[in-house]
């Protein structure tokens, strides 16, 4: 059986022809690969180690489990949709609450558990009757707008969280990503994130030598006298040691709180497959049911351990955008790279030590290039944004989704961000559809054509019908 572990050499192994795409069967010579993967470690680490420290939970844990949620991900789509799964910031407010009402670890665990477990089931569903059922309900404006308010969600973190760090170490890295980015070639272009990664790490120690500490907000967000680069954990770390593991427990209160993230869930992977599909070319209709399956049973094992869930990585898909590598073999050396950052806690501290200027550098550039890619599907599906039925579901979405609106409806539930964006932009638009006159939803199709007999069967109807309608206008 094809699990999708196998590559041909794209090309040399070297140095892809410019405007190259390599694809996910394809891989670069391996030490290329492994330094691609150690990239994707670098851009999902920072998301996949925050978020499990603000919902209480072991950051080791959380990447270990995010290399073996990975691995699943990449077994049970045979090596067709390049993902990397980490920690998901949806369920950071959900912890929250749930500490807030005297829940503990275990039952933070628990309740995400569950959820993990109801997009299993989606992903079920959605195997059994196909991508339509997606379709149907995310066509191409819907999609669009749930990838770019995905993508444009990030930005307050950015905005409010590392670039106030250290505001023109920020400037600097973003020029020097975005020059790399652009003027530099063949691989050097292709790792040009990491690149800038390691020009953040060397101006902020420069800065550190020349003008002393900055006086700024840190890592918690308080305005303090604070070295840019701090490797004092790094001497503290031990080089081997296992996470913290424990077992969940259920309640009823906790899991109605955390049920309605499996919507965002569902949009997150939806979005996920169709923006790689987008950049590969593929057609990747036939494995929707799959990720999102996958993604499900990734979640129910790692919070079944006492680790975070898990979701396809929005930042990630930015690096693939930026290198235009889209090998799955990279992916498999960014598992094994999270495996050992889990159980070594030194190197997880020198990741962690990336200073918040220089993430605020790189977040600009990636974040960015996330929300965009819901633009190019609108383009590549030639949406109609002149046309209000499109036009007022997906701006008020959009809006909700960056600006972080809440919608409370009792003091232990609440819907607010990627969550009630994608409600309002799925709902909106279905409804208004149901109600606008003909003339206006008659440009659109409804439903994306499928892969499964049933939709090839209708594309050819529909072949065949527009043919006997061009006869009888001839």
């Amino acid at each position: 059986m094809d699990l999708g572990v196998r590559w041909k050499l794209h090309g040399d192994g070297r140095t892809p022809a410019p405007g190259a795409v390599v694809r996910p069967d394809e891989r670069l010579s391996w030490p290329r690969t492994f330094g691609l993967g150690a990239q994707h470690v670098v851009a999902m680490f920072g998301a996949s180690f925050v978020a499990p420290v603000l919902m209480g939970l072991d950051p080791n844990l959380a990447i270990m489990m995010s290399g073996v949620a990975t691995a699943i991900f990449l077994l049970a789509t045979r090596g067709r949709v390049p993902s990397y799964l980490g920690c998901s910031l949806s369920f950071v407010g959900v912890a929250a609450v749930i500490r807030a009402q005297g829940g503990s670890s275990a039952t933070v665990t628990g309740a995400v558990l569950v959820v993990g477990a109801a997009l299993f089931l989606v992903g079920l569903a959605v195997q059994k009757f196909g991508a339509r059922i997606i379709h149907a309900a995310m066509p191409p404006i819907v999609t669009g707008a749930v990838v770019m308010l995905i993508g444009f969600n990030l930005a307050p973190v950015t905005a409010s969280t590392y670039w106030p760090q250290d505001q023109w170490t920020a400037l600097l890295v973003m020029l020097f990503t975005g020059l790399a980015v652009v003027c530099l070639r063949g691989f050097w272009s292709r790792i040009a994130i990491f690149l800038g990664l390691i020009f953040g790490y060397a101006i902020s120690w420069v800065f550190d030598q020349v003008f002393g500490k900055i006086h700024s907000a840190d890592a918690s967000g308080k305005v303090v006298d604070h070295w840019r680069l701090d490797l004092s954990a790094v001497g503290n770390a031990d080089w081997i040691g296992l996470p913290s593991f424990h077992g969940p427990s259920f309640e009823w209160s906790a899991i109605l709180v955390a049920l309605p993230v499996v919507i965002a869930l569902i949009a997150e992977n939806a979005g996920h497959v169709k923006a790689v599909g987008e950049m590969t070319g593929d057609n990747l209709d036939d494995k929707l049911g799959t990720a999102i399956s996958a993604d499900g049973a990734a979640s129910v094992l790692s919070t079944a351990v006492g680790g975070p869930p898990n979701t396809t990585y929005s930042e990630n898909i930015g690096v693939m955008a930026a290198t235009r590598v889209y090998s799955t073999a990279a992916y498999w050396a960014a598992a094994c790279f999270a495996l050992l950052f889990g159980l070594c806690p030194k190197f997880g501290a020198v990741v962690a030590a990336i200073p918040g200027g220089v993430l605020g550098g790189i977040t600009v550039i990636l974040y960015g290039m996330i929300g965009l890619l819901g633009a190019q599907i609108w383009i590549n599906a030639k949406v109609d944004l002149r046309n209000p039925l499109n036009l007022v579901p997906a701006a008020a979405g959009i809006i909700i989704g960056v600006g972080g609106v809440s919608l409370k409806f009792t003091d232990t539930f609440q819907l607010s961000g990627i969550a009630l964006g994608t409600i309002v932009v799925i709902t909106g638009y279905h409804v208004l559809r149901a109600f606008a006159p003909p003339h206006l939803k008659s440009q659109e199709p409804l439903l994306d054509s499928g892969t499964s007999t049933y939709d090839a069967e209708g594309a050819a109807e529909d072949a065949a019908g527009k043919e006997r309608q061009g006869e009888r206008e001839r």
